[in-house]
């Protein structure tokens, strides 16, 4: 859309429904001029489970981890979800 062909901004949206109606089919770089800068704080939380690895294990994963260039935490993520993954269809087919 050019920008002297632009719907003009609505001064007010009555529901996200109307906002999100609006952006789908306007592009955000034709509206620069009404842009600004903002400040804001995000905290992100996340969750940690700590399970025991025998030492065994846990030395090899971080050597594969090294390897690969990931952190092992990663790595072992990584592995239990395609493992998780694949018994799920495993089920699903049965």
């Amino acid at each position: 859309m050019r920008k002297n062909n632009r719907d003009s901004l609505p001064d007010e949206f009555k529901t996200i429904e109307e906002a999100a109606n609006f952006w789908d089919t306007h592009s955000l770089a034709d509206y620069e001029n009404f842009q600004r800068d903002m400040q804001f704080e995000v905290e992100l939380k996340s969750e940690k489970n700590y399970f025991a690895v025998e030492r065994d294990l846990s030395v090899y994963i971080d050597k594969l981890a090294y390897i690969r260039g990931v952190l092992p935490e990663t790595l072992v993520n990584l592995w239990l979800k395609e493992k998780i993954l694949e018994d799920r269809n495993k089920v699903a087919c049965a």
